[in-house]
């Protein structure tokens, strides 16, 4: 059986999720068997100077067994988060107008990041 042949037997339904330089892969996949899993795959993709770039790639193999527990804690998770911090995204990675290199080399140029923080009393305002 060719690689392709084996590929095409064991990849059984796909999802792709694109979010920004990430891309998450969810596979469902085929055991030896003949029963089913779910593989999550998290790519990243990362430039260099030159102008070329490679992924990384992290995966996770989620069998059945474990999918009600999964389910619970990552829902759980999720939860927490948006009770806690709501859903607005405040990363300031995720503003259309940020900047990393600016920022990374106006705080080297002054100094450590802490050094460009002022005292605020928030009773003031």
């Amino acid at each position: 059986m060719s690689d392709k042949d084996f590929m095409d037997q064991e990849e059984i339904y796909s999802k792709v999720l694109r979010a920004g330089r990430r891309t998450y892969f969810f596979d469902v996949r085929s055991t030896k068997a003949g029963d089913y899993y779910l593989t999550i795959t998290e790519s990243k993709k990362f430039t260099h100077d030159d102008g070329s770039f490679h992924y990384k790639k992290h995966k996770i193999y989620l069998y059945k067994e474990d999918f009600q527990a999964f389910r619970e804690n990552v829902e759980e998770m999720m939860d927490y988060i948006i009770n806690e911090k709501g859903s607005e995204v405040i990363s300031e990675r995720h503003q259309k107008d940020f900047k990393k290199e600016e920022n990374d080399d106006k705080a080297s140029q002054n100094g450590s990041p802490t050094d460009n923080f002022t005292d605020v009393d928030f009773d003031d305002i």
